[in-house]
């Protein structure tokens, strides 16, 4: 920054002198490709950050609203169902919602302790006219951690690519930073060998050099935006399925114990 306020106040002292034909007349584009060759790999490491930035953007957009239409039809089916087969029978149609692999990873554990309990109780009765014992749930926690391990799986499929939001935000403006700074360095070199502080001799050298910092922040910005937005669209789907995992416990504890 002080070398900027340098800068500055050499064009004040330039008294007015503008060049006939002033290199700002050009474009953007004009501008990129008068710039030297570490502006130009800069600029490109930025354009692939952002074009990375923006496909991860639309395809967590395509992808969550994907998953909140079939949560919610999944919710649906899974309330109105009076058994927990019913519900399997239509996982396989839903299975971008994160709730389907809670509840097969919950129906797994269930049936697994049912068969057991199921098995012990036969082995226990023995001959045909014993009383028939009814299978129960031997550890409630252990359905409830088997949800566990399935949420946060499911919660790092969600949270997948969105945390290279967050590093484009935060490295995006450094870089551009460091675009900058090369190319006012250059723009002193320009002074020094021609001698003159002429605004036709200072200006294009930090024009060019202040595009690296508009290309940094044209990519940090909409990262920094976005990362915020789908990180709490994680967090919802998180609270939703903390209480569909509770919804099933109820269930499950009340049928089965």
């Amino acid at each position: 920054m002080r070398t900027l306020g340098y800068v500055v106040l050499a064009l004040f002292q330039a008294q007015g002198e503008v060049a006939p034909e002033s290199a700002l007349g050009g474009d953007v584009l004009a501008l990129v490709s008068r710039s030297s060759p570490i502006s130009k790999v800069v600029l490109v490491i930025l354009v692939l950050f952002s074009i990375t930035s923006w496909g991860i953007i639309l395809y967590k957009f395509w992808t969550f609203t994907r998953v909140a239409r079939q949560s919610k039809m999944f919710l649906d089916i899974f309330r109105r169902s009076s058994k927990f087969s019913e519900v399997q029978a239509v996982c396989q149609s839903l299975s971008a919602s994160p709730l389907v692999g809670m509840f097969q990873a919950g129906y797994a554990e269930l049936n697994a302790q049912l068969r057991q309990a199921g098995s012990h109780s036969a082995a226990v009765g023995g001959s045909p006219a014993a009383i028939p014992i009814r299978p129960t749930l031997r550890s409630v926690t252990a359905v409830d951690r088997a949800l566990l391990r399935a949420s946060t799986l499911e919660v790092n499929k969600l949270e997948h690519r969105v945390p290279f939001l967050a590093t484009t935000a935060s490295i995006t403006p450094f870089i551009g930073l460091f675009g900058t700074v090369w190319g006012i360095m250059s723009a002193f070199q320009g002074i020094a060998s021609v001698g003159s502080t002429n605004l036709g001799v200072v200006a294009p050298g930090i024009a060019e050099a202040l595009i690296a910092t508009a290309a940094g922040l044209f990519a940090a910005i909409p990262a920094v935006y976005f990362y915020n937005l789908l990180t709490q669209r994680v967090k919802l789907f998180a609270a939703e399925m903390d209480d569909f995992a509770l919804e099933f416990l109820n269930i499950a504890e009340r049928n089965f114990t």
